[in-house]
């Protein structure tokens, strides 16, 4: 048998005992799962992991944030690090897959090769990230921007949860940010490989195995604020108003309009308001409502959100009306590695597995990874394109070609 070739049976069971393993960490009443940050939960998963990795033959060790490693050390003395795997922390009542099967399909792939070819020419090591979602605190990525060096200490000194908990006492809680274990900026790593479930629909829809990903979108979310007047719904007359509401609505429709016929592939999202004072018999004084504007060219976003602007301030002022934004993220656009990348598409270029080079619309640990090092994102396809949700799904089938690739990859990047 080649490269990977496991009797499929044996690997089809592998994986779903895994998944179902890893789901019973944080499993909820509607068989969903829900693991964050730091929580008994997450504590229990990682350990789990752990000893997982140990079973396997890799040395499993934590960094000082929580992120837990299985190294395969390489032949060759001073080697560099090539990294696989994904985050272990989830949304309240997620999926089993999100994250989670990076995770399990780096440590069947790494088990596979350290068993069939024994010791790599370069260290490989499976990481299991400690948080990627936000769900918990108000941060993100803290797992890989804490090994990228972009996220430190002195970022998570005055958050708190829901619950007033302070992310520092979490840490302590846990065991970690004590300097017991190595701190967590790296500097040795050769490249990052992450495996995941697309989380849209776009591979099923199409009959793709697998998802090529050359770009991480850019997202740009604002507050819009739009301030009117407010005064009797039944005694003022059309003409004369300052209604916010109905400002608001041309605002909305503008945006949508124009996204439609800037391109393809730019999307934008409402999905939050607020109005003031929420009276029905009121006319509105204020109405607040979100911006998610996402595209993989920088330029493109830019150029969108000045028009969106400049058409703005002409509606607002039409209806008498003021508004303001406030610019609360700028994630710029992220390329993923072309070479690596090359690695996958000969792969399945020459099975002839039907993949499409894409881009991801959902930021991923890969956004952060790319930007420190030669970084690969592939998908599998996921049913309905539900993710977040109890009822995210993915056919074994899929699971299996995914890590069949990523045993591949792995083999020509450190065999």
């Amino acid at each position: 048998m080649g490269i990977g070739e496991k009797k499929p049976l044996a690997l089809f069971t592998q994986i779903e005992e895994m998944v179902e393993w890893l789901a019973s960490f944080g499993k909820s009443q509607s068989n969903g799962v829900t693991r964050q940050l730091y929580s008994k939960e997450w504590q229990a998963a990682q350990q789990a992991v752990e000893k997982r990795m140990e079973e396997a033959g890799l040395r499993a060790y934590y960094d000082d944030v929580g992120n837990l490693f299985g190294r395969l050390a390489g032949r060759q003395e001073n080697a560099s690090t090539i990294l696989t795997g994904s985050h272990i922390d989830t949304v309240i009542d997620g999926g089993k897959y999100d994250g989670a099967y990076g995770i399990i399909a780096s440590l069947i792939a790494v088990e596979y090769l350290y068993k069939h070819y024994g010791l790599p020419r370069k260290n490989i090591e499976v990481v299991s990230l400690c948080e990627e979602e936000g769900s918990r605190f108000p941060m993100t990525y803290w797992g890989s921007g804490s090994i990228a060096g972009i996220k430190s200490f002195a970022d998570i000194q005055d958050l708190k949860d829901a619950n007033g908990t302070p992310f520092v006492e979490a840490m302590r809680q846990a065991g970690f940010g004590q300097g017991k274990y190595p701190q967590p900026r790296r500097a040795d790593l050769d490249c990052f490989i992450e495996l995941h479930i697309e989380q849209g629909e776009v591979l099923e829809r199409e009959g793709k195995s697998i998802g090529v990903v050359s770009h991480i979108v850019g997202q740009r979310r604002y507050n819009v604020t739009v301030m009117g007047e407010s005064n009797h719904a039944g005694t003022t007359p059309m003409g004369w108003r300052k209604d916010a509401m109905h400002t608001a609505a041309e605002l909305i429709q503008v945006l949508m309009q124009k996204a439609k016929e800037t391109s393809p592939e730019l999307v934008t999202t409402v999905g939050q308001m607020s109005v003031e004072p929420n009276i029905s018999n009121v006319i509105p004084r204020k109405v607040t409502f979100s911006m998610d504007i996402r595209h993989s060219d920088e330029q493109v976003l830019f150029e969108f959100c000045e028009a969106v602007c400049k058409e703005f301030k002409l509606i607002t002022s039409k209806h008498h009306t003021e508004f303001s934004l406030y610019n609360w993220m700028n994630e710029k656009p992220v390329k993923m590695c072309e070479k690596v990348n090359k690695i996958s598409e000969s792969i399945l270029e020459r099975e002839g597995i039907p993949f499409k080079k894409m881009t991801s619309g959902a930021g991923h640990d890969s956004q952060v990874f790319g930007q420190f090092c030669p970084t690969s994102l592939l998908f599998v396809p996921s049913h309905k394109g539900i993710s977040h949700s109890p009822y995210e799904f993915t056919r074994t089938e899929d699971l299996e070609k995914g890590i069949q690739l990523l045993i591949k990859v792995l083999y020509e990047l450190a065999y």
